[in-house]
């Protein structure tokens, strides 16, 4: 084990040599079924690739990789913000992954532990499945979640509904009842559906008090500020439209507020409204929102990272960051 060449590997797969290495080097684009072949005969070899076999025996390769998407959401340059100030300080050089598809988030998991020269990799809000988890470990590359939770990995992450509840409430005590929700209607399947879970945290806060939120108050779009615009538009046309509506991200809350000025309407005396994030604009529009620490999640999962690193007896563990409703001019 571990003595097999990329002949080998081609051998056993039934392929050329161009595609193990077009596997390892670019692996979204291989079709699904020849990267599995790919990667069964990489498994049942125990095929270590020339580099990444000389990093594994100077003990270190010198780079920390991030495998995320949504790269233009300001949520996410927060939480990459948070990472890259603890890595700068470090020996370490910082290797960024976007995952736009399925088939990218599938071919980065197979083949970061086996072709990539990567001490540790944090994995933001993506979920996988045990396949993946599996060579992960094997391979003995050194994983973090962020927003999302595996057993086997350490994971920073926060409580969606919680953070609904936290709003729904925040409303109801304010005497607000008619409240609706502008969220998203497209979750990519890689993704986590947040929008989703901080919907049910709202319906949980008004249910306890006797309050529904009808179908016709919820309503969804892609993610995005315009299409929030549009969304909160409908709702103001009905006959008896919301006095509040609660957004699941800060970027859907402006393009509410967007529409509530275009209808000229005073916020919050005609229309309240709350976010969900409090990214570095919030403060300066005068959002309230409910905030969870992004920057600190990228740092605190580099910490986690650096110490598994350090010592990789280290255990597992599970961190949930704090949400808190941050009350401003909007609701």
């Amino acid at each position: 084990m571990g003595s097999a060449t990329i002949y080998d590997v081609a051998e056993h797969a039934g392929v050329s040599i161009a595609t193990v290495s077009r596997m390892l080097n670019s692996p979204h684009k291989v079709n699904k079924a020849t990267r599995s072949r790919v990667l069964a005969a990489i498994d049942a070899l125990g095929f270590v690739p020339k580099a990444e076999a000389t990093a594994r025996a100077r003990k270190s390769a010198g780079r920390i990789g991030v495998l995320a998407p949504f790269f233009t959401y300001p949520s996410f340059v927060q939480r990459l913000r948070g990472v890259s100030e603890i890595v700068a300080g470090s020996s370490y050089e910082l290797v960024i992954y976007n995952v736009d598809t399925v088939a990218r988030r599938e071919a980065y998991l197979a083949s970061l532990p086996i072709a990539r020269r990567l001490d540790g990799l944090i994995i933001m809000a993506l979920p996988f499945g045990a396949e993946a988890a599996s060579r992960l470990v094997s391979h003995g590359l050194q994983v973090v979640l962020i927003e999302c939770a595996n057993p086997l990995f350490s994971s920073v992450e926060i409580d969606d509904r919680e953070g609904g509840r936290i709003a729904g409430e925040y409303l109801v005590d304010r005497g607000y009842r008619r409240i609706g929700f502008v969220g998203d209607s497209q979750v990519p399947e890689y993704a986590i559906p947040t929008s989703e879970r901080r919907l049910e945290g709202l319906r949980d806060a008004l249910r306890v008090r006797s309050i529904d939120i009808p179908e016709r108050y919820v309503t969804r779009a892609p993610h995005g500020m315009e299409p929030a615009r549009l969304q909160t538009l409908q709702l103001l046309n009905l006959p008896d439209p919301p006095e509040a509506i609660f957004a699941p991200s800060d970027t859907q809350a402006m393009g509410v507020l967007k529409a509530a000025r275009q209808r000229q309407l005073r916020v919050p005396e005609d229309l309240a409204v709350i976010g969900f994030d409090d990214i570095d604009a919030a403060d300066y529009i005068g959002l309230t929102t409910v905030h969870q620490s992004l920057d600190e999640s990228g740092r605190v999962a580099v910490e986690l990272l650096m110490t598994c690193l350090t010592d990789r007896t280290r255990g597992m563990r599970r961190i949930q960051l704090p949400l808190t409703l941050v009350r401003r001019e909007t609701a």
